[in-house]
């Protein structure tokens, strides 16, 4: 009797909670019954925004009071962005990937005709017809035309997939839009978003299984090309020079990379801690948008630099899970953007951080979720939300719904 009395009060009893440390790792990998999204995913790319946001706040304080009076400037506008790129994002879940895939088409031609329309009404800064003011608002439509045009790739991909990997005309007709694409973002001119998208369209093509010899000739051609355009354009030749060689010239073109330099060596091991950066006051240009991490790297040190690689390393990194597991159950069109997605993150990422810390030449490239600007900032959560929104549809995709009236 004693013994049924036992097991009713053990039944009564709640289960021990477990411990803390473990209940945070079931909630970033719960049971595959019960996650609907990725989880890691969410928490990295918030994670970088909250890190972006701080870091912004911190680089654009000197800039901003010079500027327009306001210290705080240029901090209001990026929390602004976010929250209008949370909103983006969140926006993005609600549409299916198949809306995506019908109307890729029609997206590459707003891309490409976005990038025409720049050179006839676009506005000029330093030199760059890249924007287009809208009000009060600015756009680059670069940043647009880019995720456009890897939605598009994508669904040829998905669609040619066999001609791709057999026929050198499979191969070749994304590289005409490509080479359309590169003319008109050179007539701007900007060259480090043909880079990017020359590199993530090659990769694509790679991905999907293309031939490794096209990939190599793709590839050189592509390298040739590119030391062409520095060399018939001064100006590019001249920052090439300046990148080899930033001494011979430190307060006239190797200003800016030498700054950038001197930020990354005062930084050393920990980092002069957050907020005491002096390089960031009037000394290094664009602090707070293409050189944030010369501003990282001095008030966080090799430590804080490291962590914010690892972070977007770890974005990337389930990017491409993502976009592998679409294609083991035959979701061609989700796996082939995920990958586009994440290839596109790596090497912007790559060349921005290549180029405050002197081993790239200078180019004007955000990185991805941190630096300032609102329509790379968009952007980015809206590739975010994809993200998201691929990898629902997969997890979906693999449940198996209950009959109507049937035992749960």
């Amino acid at each position: 009797m004693a013994t049924v009395r036992e097991e009713q009060l053990a039944l009564e009893m709640p289960a021990a909670k477990a411990p803390r440390w473990q209940q945070l790792v079931e909630w970033f990998k719960p049971p595959t019954s019960q996650a609907l999204y990725d989880r890691v995913l969410l928490t990295v790319s918030l994670a970088l925004l909250a890190f972006g946001f701080i870091m912004v706040y911190s680089a654009s304080l000197p800039t901003a009071d010079r500027l327009t009076g306001n210290p705080f400037h240029f901090a209001i506008r990026h929390g602004i962005y976010i929250v209008i790129s949370l909103l983006v994002m969140l926006a993005s879940l609600r549409i299916p990937t198949t809306l995506w895939n019908e109307h890729s088409g029609k997206l590459l031609l707003v891309g490409l005709a976005m990038l025409l329309v720049v050179l006839v009404v676009g506005h000029e800064v330093n030199g760059s017809q890249r924007w287009i003011k809208v009000g009060p608002i600015t756009v680059q439509v670069a940043e647009m035309a880019k995720l456009f045009f890897y939605v598009y790739m994508a669904s040829y991909l998905a669609r040619r997939e066999d001609e791709v990997r057999e026929a050198i005309k499979g191969f070749i007709k994304p590289l005409a839009l490509l080479f359309i694409a590169a003319v008109l973002l050179l007539m701007q001119p900007d060259f480090g978003t043909v880079v990017v998208l020359s590199a993530t369209t090659v990769a694509m093509l790679f991905l999907a299984g293309a031939k490794l010899w096209q990939f190599f000739a793709v590839f050189i051609t592509c390298v040739l090309a590119m030391i062409l355009l520095i060399i018939v354009e001064p100006y590019r030749m001249q920052r090439f020079l300046t990148f080899l060689e930033p001494e011979k010239d430190p307060f006239g073109a190797g200003y800016q990379l030498m700054q950038s330099l001197i930020a990354f060596g005062q930084g050393q091991f920990s980092g002069a801690g957050l907020g005491n950066s002096i390089q960031k006051l009037q000394y290094l240009p664009e602090a707070h948008t293409d050189f944030i991490m010369a501003v990282v790297a001095e008030e966080l040190g090799f430590v804080g630099v490291m962590g914010v690689i690892a972070v977007v390393l770890m974005l990337v990194w389930r990017a491409l899970i993502i976009g592998r597991r679409c294609l083991m159950v035959d979701q061609r069109y989700g796996g082939y953007l995920a990958y586009g997605i994440g290839v596109w993150f790596s090497i912007q990422a790559f060349v921005n951080i290549g180029v405050a810390s002197g081993a790239l030449p200078t180019k004007g490239l955000t990185l991805p979720l941190v630096s300032y600007g609102g329509t790379s900032l968009v952007v980015s959560a809206l590739a975010i939300g994809l993200l998201l929104r691929i990898d629902h549809e997969r997890r979906m995709s693999g449940r198996k719904v209950a009959p109507r009236g049937g035992a749960e």
